[in-house]
Formats: structure tokens, sequence, C-alpha cells
């Protein structure tokens, strides 16, 4: 695919969507960035970008919900990358119904445009919660679909919309399906800025859920590559593609590495609030990303400890920032 073709990306106000739009400006491509409308008129992280790609690409507000607003969208792009979605597992145990509009509604609203636009691709983004608590590792696309929490019952229910309309209509989809990504302007939702925003806020109590599960964490410039490495191959086309570092870390001691990091001496307190329902946990996360290297040539450049280490100095580096901090309220629950 050539860089000059004009790409829609849904979501680019999020914080893996930020970097995508990004990184596709400065591979030459002409991005269009799908942003959820508000009345502050705010592009999200995308207002904060950095210097040399601002005024280099197109914004596009509107829902994802609304079938006509993405059509329109969509109108005069090669291809789209499909990350707009809701994705706080916490906030989908009380409002589901959301997460079905807009994550499966909101997918085929993508899909039925792709196909009366005759789009070249679809990149659809899943995630490493359809798998549940592991099976079997390291995780392959072959691993069985578990829906442990709304959320994730929604992802997967997009996940099979998307491949139906590869198999009804030759719609060409791939689905890309990170494990857990992390870095720069990550919710604090998500354990690592939790960890990083309640030592950098001077906490030496830090308040967590559960810290025995174990996680397959992705610096966001590996997840990035991943996508546009789904994008530029001709053989992502029908595929579910894994992509994941092949290194299991627990919980617990990923908040020791990121306290080691920062020098600092904490106790770890269990916050109710903050665990979820026994059966909704998922246990155990470590990918299988044998796929991703044999199709698309991708392979993570933070993968294992010593990749770990150094995706979590950046990412503290980039927390630590007062400016960036004080966007963040380490003092409360964020789900």
């Amino acid at each position: 695919m050539k860089n000059n073709r004009k790409i829609l990306v849904t979501g680019a106000d999020g914080f893996i969507g930020s970097h995508l739009t990004e990184a596709l400006v400065r591979r030459g491509y002409d991005v269009r960035a799908f942003t959820l409308y508000n009345s502050f008129n705010s592009a999200g992280w995308l207002d904060d970008c950095a210097a040399d790609i601002r005024g280099k690409f197109e914004t596009f507000a509107g829902d994802i919900r609304d079938p006509h607003g993405v059509k329109e969208a969509m109108k005069g792009c090669d291809a789209v990358l499909h990350l707009a979605a809701l994705i706080a597992i916490p906030y989908s145990y009380h409002s589901p119904d959301t997460y079905l509009d807009t994550n499966i509604k909101g997918t085929l609203n993508v899909l039925q445009a792709a196909r009366e636009l005759q789009i070249s691709k679809v990149i659809h983004t899943s995630t490493s919660e359809v798998y549940g608590t592991a099976q079997f590792v390291p995780i392959t696309e072959q691993h069985p679909l578990q829906g442990q929490s709304p959320y994730s019952a929604s992802k997967i229910g997009a996940d099979q919309m998307a491949m139906s309309f590869y198999c009804s209509f030759q719609t060409p989809v791939g689905i890309i399906r990170p494990f857990n990504t992390y870095g720069p302007r990550q919710s604090a939702r998500a354990v690592i800025p939790t960890v990083i925003t309640q030592i950098a806020s001077g906490r030496d109590q830090i308040r967590l859920g559960s810290v025995h599960p174990t996680r397959d964490f992705n610096y966001v410039a590996d997840t990035v590559n991943g996508f546009i490495a789904m994008l530029e191959s001709e053989r992502s086309v029908g595929e579910v593609i894994n992509i994941g570092s092949n290194y299991e870390i627990s919980v617990g001691d990923t908040v020791k590495l990121i306290a080691e990091i920062m020098d600092r001496q904490i106790e770890i307190v269990s916050d109710e609030v903050r665990l979820r329902p026994e059966k909704s946990e998922v246990e155990r996360l470590w990918a299988d990303n044998a796929k991703a290297k044999q199709l698309l040539g991708w392979e993570p450049q933070f993968g294992g400890i010593d990749g770990f280490r150094t995706g979590l100095q950046q990412t503290i580096q980039w927390f630590t920032n007062s400016d960036n901090l004080s966007r963040y309220k380490a003092d409360q629950y964020n789900i």
C-alpha cells in the first residue's frame, strides 16, 4: 500500500490512536483522524500531538455509533484502521448497553460503509481480553474465546462481525489483537499509569486490585508498528493476528519493577473497589506472536524483561513530567 493513500483512523483521539496517527503521518500517509464529537471541539490527545505532526492531518468529529457520520468520514479513504471503542472493564459492569452500541454496532457501521464504498482494507482492533483466562500458554489465535466481562463479550461480538463481512461479502478485513498496551497518554484506569501516578504524587501506599494475575505488556510503539504492519501487508486480510511481546509478568512484579525504576519504597494496599468479580478476572495472559512474525514480519522492539524495563522508563519519564502528571487524578479510582 502506497504511503500517499488516504487512511481513516477511528478512535484517533485516544491513547493508541493518537500515537498511531502520529506514526502514519511521519510515514507519509494522508491521515483523516476520526474523533468523538464534543462541544469543546477537543480532539483528545491529538490536541497535544507532537510539533512535527500538528496541522498535517485532517480531523473529522463524529460518533462511531452513527452510521451516516461514519460513512461520511470514510468517503475518499483507501483504508480504515478501526480503533474506536469503549475499553474500560469496570465501566462495562454497570453500563453494558453502551458497549454493545459502541463496540458492536460501531464496528458494523465501519464494515457496512467499507462494503458500500469499496474500501481496500479495514483493520479492526480486537483485544487479548477476548481470550479470558489462558487455557494454554502461550496463547495462539486458535485459543477459545471467553466473554468474562461485558467489555470482552462486546469485543468478541465485534470481532465476529468483522470476520463475518470477510466471509460473507469478501470485505477485505484483518483483525489485529493487541495484548496489554502501555505507554505515554494511557488512561489511569490501567494498572501501569495507576502505579506511576500514585508514586509520582508522593504516595508510599499504592492502592491496587489483584496483583497475582499475569499480563503480556506491550509498549505502545510496538503496538503501533503492529497496526502499520497489518495495514501494509497483503497477508493480513482474513486473518486474526496477535500483537504481543511473548513475555509474561505478574501485576505484582510489574509494580515492584516500577518502584525500583522510580527509586521508591512502596507498600501495596488491596482496594476492594478495584477488584474484579472473581469469575470475571482474567488470571493469565501470555501471547504467542509467531503468526505476526511469520505473516507480517513484525516483532517487538521492547520484548523481554530488558525491553519491558526500557518501555517503563520511557513511560515513567512522560508521566512524571509535571504538565502531564497534572492531567491525572492519582487520588481517585478511575474506572
